[in-house]
């Protein structure tokens, strides 16, 4: 699995932080994700493909 995000498109919802904090994370000055991990552990895939479903703005592509 490979994780990209478009900061551009990201609105600062946070779900991807809710329901994946271990590969994302929000900026402290605007609250635009940050991608912690491109290429998650096996642990960490299905919260990951969650928060791409879930992303507002539709700002995290997953590809397997």
């Amino acid at each position: 699995m490979h994780v990209d995000v478009d900061i551009p498109a990201c609105i600062g919802a946070g779900q991807c932080v809710l329901l994946a904090p271990d590969v994302f994370d929000q900026r402290d000055d605007d609250g635009l994700v940050v991608l912690l991990r491109p290429e998650p552990a096996p642990e960490f895939r299905e919260a990951t493909r969650e928060a791409a479903q879930v992303c507002p703005a539709m700002a995290i592509k997953v590809t397997e």
